[in-house]
């Protein structure tokens, strides 16, 4: 029987490695994403935000990963990435989701812990009713809100709005939460010019407090030793997003443009898109698991 994903997680946080979670807008990335999981033997996190999953579709998403966890050679676990809403959580837990993460960023930390413990609370239900064991995730500070190339750092992104420790530890004593994702110098999508240093030391003051796995949100684009570092001090998930949509874009283009100009048949040009996401996820699969 395949290991729960906790397990999984506390495994990586012990021998100071991060399971790779990169998310999913279709079919290509999918395989292309487990390929590269299979390639290096280790496991791997699907990750849909709320726009990625309506987009695929919640119930075949999650019947994709569940045939996926009978056929793939490695363990693959499926996440509902950014959901701002009880309700959307509950849709996905209800679908077969592995995880969830409530992104409540923007609300009063007290409003925010109301819903983060109603979430929790309702994964616990599930998972004691149908031996599920779902893990809820949250987010406290804010790191931007769009996975996409930018010309600078967000507004409202800075030290000033870093998640402060003794803020993690009332957090997740209040909510319950099996997860952190915090956030200590990491920005949702990937700056044109270079992405500002991660604080590795912030992440190790707020593991410590915060007594939980943490989440590396937002590294598209940082250095693999700031990475690295991050995960030496707590972090057992890392979030991929942003390389690859850029990847899978840019190959696609050559694709259609160069290669395959005259080729109408999508299996036939969309490969070419599908390996420049392999590539991506094999190198950053090699910087999470040292190898």
């Amino acid at each position: 029987m395949q290991k729960s994903l906790r397990a999984y997680i506390n495994e990586a946080r012990k021998e100071k490695r991060a399971i790779g979670h990169f998310n999913v807008s279709n079919l290509d990335a999918v395989h292309a994403i487990v390929e590269a999981a299979e390639e290096l033997n280790v496991p791997i996190i699907l990750g849909a935000t709320e726009g990625e999953e309506g987009y695929i579709g919640t119930q075949v998403l999650a019947g994709i990963v569940s045939v996926l966890k009978q056929t793939a050679k490695v363990p693959v676990f499926l996440n509902a990435d950014h959901h701002y809403s009880f309700e959307s959580v509950k849709k996905s837990i209800d679908a077969g989701f592995d995880m969830a993460i409530i992104d409540l960023v923007k609300l009063p930390i007290e409003e925010n812990i109301k819903i983060t413990k109603q979430c929790v609370d309702y994964a616990r239900k599930i998972s004691k009713e149908f031996g599920r064991d779902i893990l809820i995730e949250a987010e406290l500070g804010f790191i931007g809100s769009s996975s996409k190339l930018l010309d600078g750092v967000p507004e409202g992104v800075g030290k000033e709005t870093m998640t402060k420790s003794e803020d993690a530890k009332y957090f997740v004593e209040n909510t319950g939460i099996d997860l952190l994702a915090p956030s200590v110098g990491n920005i949702h999508g990937m700056v044109k010019s270079g992405e500002p240093a991660l604080h590795p030391e912030r992440v190790g003051q707020i593991y410590q407090e915060a007594n939980i796995p943490l989440v590396l949100h937002g590294a598209s684009g940082n250095t693999d030793q700031d990475i690295r570092a991050c995960i030496d001090r707590g972090v057992a998930i890392v979030h991929i997003n942003t390389e690859i949509r850029v990847a899978y874009k840019d190959a696609l283009i050559d694709s259609l443009t160069v290669e395959n100009k005259d080729e109408i048949a999508p299996y036939k040009y969309l490969p070419m898109a599908k390996d420049a996401i392999k590539r991506v996820v094999i190198e950053k699969l090699k910087v999470f698991n040292n190898k």
